[in-house]
């Protein structure tokens, strides 16, 4: 992130509103624009790491402090550029993540049914009340649709949902 301090001060907020704008479905901000300030390497990784660090802020739903700690190594006009485009466009980001995770999801025909459901024993109703999630995945692929159920109790779903995240993690890494 150090490269945005080649960009002139009054200039840093409209660089990082019109990164958002992109990562939001509209344009990006062009290289001929900014060819004067930095070079095609620096460019890619400017535009990178500034997409990554809104992606990350949002997604990771950072307080301002947490927010502001990777911007620690720029000036306090970038700074403050920065947590103004994002204290600014949070909900766009976060309705463009939402939109990317959808279809990245319907890209690969997932069908996703749940139920909760209470366990009941007619002779222990009274102290049994343990929650079980059953789950019903419809996986479509190559035109096959095939059904997977699956049962879980509040421990294992659990240990679902930190798998998932994990796996995210791993993706977005990888972008």
């Amino acid at each position: 992130m150090e490269l945005i301090e080649k960009l002139p001060a009054d200039k840093t907020l409209q660089f990082f509103h019109k990164v958002v704008d992109g990562m939001c479905g509209r344009a990006y901000p062009r290289y001929q624009d900014y060819n004067t300030i930095w070079n095609l390497t620096e460019w890619m990784e400017v535009l990178e790491q500034t997409m990554a660090y809104f992606k990350n802020a949002v997604g990771k739903d950072l307080s301002d402090a947490e927010a502001i700690q990777p911007l620690s190594v720029l000036n306090s006009d970038s700074q403050r550029a920065a947590m103004t485009c994002l204290k600014g466009r949070k909900h766009d980001i976060r309705q463009a993540l939402v939109e990317r995770t959808n279809a990245i999801c319907s890209s690969q025909l997932l069908d996703f049914d749940w139920q909760l459901k209470l366990a009941l024993s007619s002779d222990k109703l009274s102290v049994l009340q343990m929650p079980l999630l059953n789950l019903d995945l419809d996986l479509t692929q190559n035109g096959d649709i095939k059904l997977f159920s699956v049962e879980m109790n509040k421990e294992e779903l659990q240990s679902l949902i930190n798998a998932l995240e994990a796996a995210n993690k791993v993706v977005q890494q990888l972008k």
